[in-house]
């Protein structure tokens, strides 16, 4: 179930996201899974913000001045604290607003910013999308969950929200996953702007250079000419394929039109020139690797590496802890000791020790050091040690009791963080079981044979 805050006090807005809601779920089942959660108050959104957690909410802006004054509030309570109000924004205005909205949006994870208008003619199609793509609607804290690859391809419809939706969905996805850092999510966001517009723009819409121009001349959005040219119902028929693999290391992106392609070889060899358009290509070039197209023109495929062991943010009630760096081979933690401190890891990798047996490796996707001796006032069980620099910030319980008593949700956030590891390492001791137990009746081994025992250490250390 994906629980969505809709936040208006518009009973005209609240109405129409209920009637989309309504239709979606009688026309599919999949919509089953979405429900709309309608709150209005800063007090009353905060609270739930804050122990929800939810993946996504619909802001509204639209309404006058003072609920625009209310939601800005509203906005900037998700921004003082990032890592922990992750979820993405839909943020709908009336206009009047959009300039000062988009700034104050800068630093969120944004999903899709539209006008009142375009949102009551698209609120059923965004809304089916995004059920569609709930595993893009990131989890924090399920990183080491997700850690593997996935690949997939998003069809997307020849409109101008698509390009939008699906650009933010897949760099805020690598941003939260902890896979690229700020600097380069806007880079690939760039990019895949560029690059999914070309597609739609100049290959199924097939419009021309001279006619974008002509059409920019006359200061008119670029976009409205797309619309314009979907009334063509051939036209809107039809398709983008954006096929995306994401695996540990690096991510590689697909994007084909039903164009006819183009003369991609002149394009790139040609020398830029400022004007009202026609630097895409040479700009997402810039910001991703590998960048080519297929003989006819109408493929582009291209890469991005990820970053490795860096965190992006640090939460709010640890930036006034005291941050340790710590050197390759420097010991963090020891075995045996009593359990003072808690870690939370900043960057780095972090290697473990049990009984002088290596065992693991901590990264910032396990966000904490010792958090379970610490809680439990236990001694350390194992002693773990910084492979090349790492940085962590060192909390005392003390502080730590006093961070939670200030800010209880937090508390109710790290106690779900722990519940998903102890469950991941539950799932996992299962499948070592049942491997153990498959081989042992291959094999003929009793359950207490000395074999057995290795094939456990070794699927271990694996």
């Amino acid at each position: 179930m994906i629980r969505v805050p809709v936040i208006s006090s518009d009973p005209a807005f609240a109405d129409l996201v209920r009637n989309a809601c309504e239709s979606l779920l009688a026309s599919s089942n999949m919509v089953s899974e979405l429900q709309p959660v309608f709150l209005s108050g800063k007090n009353t959104v905060v609270e739930y913000l804050k122990y929800e957690l939810p993946e996504m909410k619909v802001i509204d802006f639209s309404s006058g001045t003072e609920l625009s004054s209310e939601a800005f509030e509203i906005l900037d309570a998700i921004r003082d604290d990032p890592w922990l109000h992750y979820g993405g924004v839909v943020a709908v205005h009336s206009g009047n607003v959009e300039q000062a909205l988009i700034d104050r949006l800068r630093d969120a994870n944004v999903i899709a910013v539209l006008r009142r208008r375009e949102f009551e003619g698209n609120v059923d199609r965004l809304l089916r999308i995004l059920v569609r793509n709930k595993q893009f609607l990131f989890q924090r804290g399920m990183q080491q969950h997700l850690m593997r690859k996935i690949s997939g391809t998003f069809v997307m419809d020849n409109d101008p929200l698509d390009i939008t939706v699906y650009s933010n969905l897949v760099t805020n996805y690598l941003y939260n996953a902890n896979l690229v850092n700020r600097e380069d999510k806007e880079r690939l966001h760039v990019a895949l702007l560029e690059l999914l517009i070309n597609a739609i723009e100049h290959g199924n819409c097939k419009i021309s250079y001279d006619e974008k121009s002509a059409w920019l001349e006359k200061s008119q959005d670029a976009m409205d000419l797309i619309r314009e040219k979907n009334k063509d119902p051939e036209v809107a028929a039809r398709k983008v394929s954006f096929s995306f693999t994401i695996a540990p290391d690096a991510s590689k992106f697909s994007i084909k039109d039903e164009g006819d392609g183009f003369d991609w070889r002149a394009r790139m060899a040609a020398k830029a020139e400022v004007g009202l358009h026609g630097m895409g290509m040479k700009m997402a070039g810039i910001y991703v690797r590998d960048l080519s197209y297929n003989d006819v023109g109408n493929q582009v495929s291209f890469s991005i590496n990820h970053q490795k062991d860096s965190a992006n943010v640090v939460p709010l009630i640890f930036t006034d802890q005291e941050e340790l760096v710590f050197k390759d081979r420097e010991v963090v933690v020891r075995e045996g000791e009593t359990s003072d401190y808690l870690y939370y890891i900043n960057s780095g990798r972090f290697l473990v020790f049990s009984g002088n047996k290596y065992v693991s490796f901590l990264t910032p996707d396990d966000m904490f050091i010792g958090e379970m001796s610490f809680l439990l006032s236990n001694q350390r069980s194992a002693t773990v040690v910084a492979k090349g620099e790492g940085r962590v910030v060192k909390i005392s319980k003390q502080a730590f009791v006093d961070l939670i008593k200030k800010n209880p949700h937090y508390g109710i956030f790290l106690a779900r963080l722990l519940a998903q590891r102890l469950t991941r390492l539950n799932s996992r001791a299962a499948r070592l079981n049942a491997e153990c137990l498959r081989l042992k009746t291959l094999t003929g081994l009793s359950s207490e044979g000395e074999p057995t025992l290795k094939l456990v250490k070794q699927a271990h250390h694996t």
